[in-house]
């Protein structure tokens, strides 16, 4: 079922301020050189719960940061809370996950690109050609 037009508007709204939080938490928490960002949020059709898809850099930092940003969910909402407060009447509750596309991109990329190079080793392209 597609989204409706408030979804759509509210999952933006919630995007937006939350990348904001989130970065402002994270510098100030002494986690300098993380890049965090919000990649997707998608919210129900009653708008009571919101599905948070967040894309963290460097990647093996991930799991760290999202046990603290699920610690502090609460906190995260009251913020949220404060920024949308024109906005919404209701803050839906909110749901972390890690977002790993680009993680998953680039492992097909260099699937893709392999051991056996034909570019850098042009005797693999003899190995390569059909018969």
């Amino acid at each position: 079922m597609e989204e409706s037009q408030r979804q759509k508007k509210i999952a933006s709204v919630l995007q937006r301020d939350l990348a904001e939080v989130l970065q402002h938490a994270a510098t100030h928490g002494g986690m300098r050189g993380v890049l965090i960002s919000v990649s997707k949020v998608k919210v129900t059709v009653d708008l009571s719960q919101a599905k948070i898809y967040v894309s963290v850099f460097p990647n093996n930092k991930g799991s760290e940061i999202l046990d603290g940003i699920r610690s502090n969910r609460s906190f995260i909402r009251h913020e949220l809370a404060q920024r949308t407060k024109h906005q919404l009447r209701r803050m839906p509750q909110l749901e972390f996950f890690i977002d790993d596309s680009l993680e998953y991109i680039d492992n097909i990329e260099q699937s893709l690109k392999g051991k056996e190079d034909p570019i850098t080793n042009p005797d693999l392209l003899e190995k390569r050609k059909k018969s």
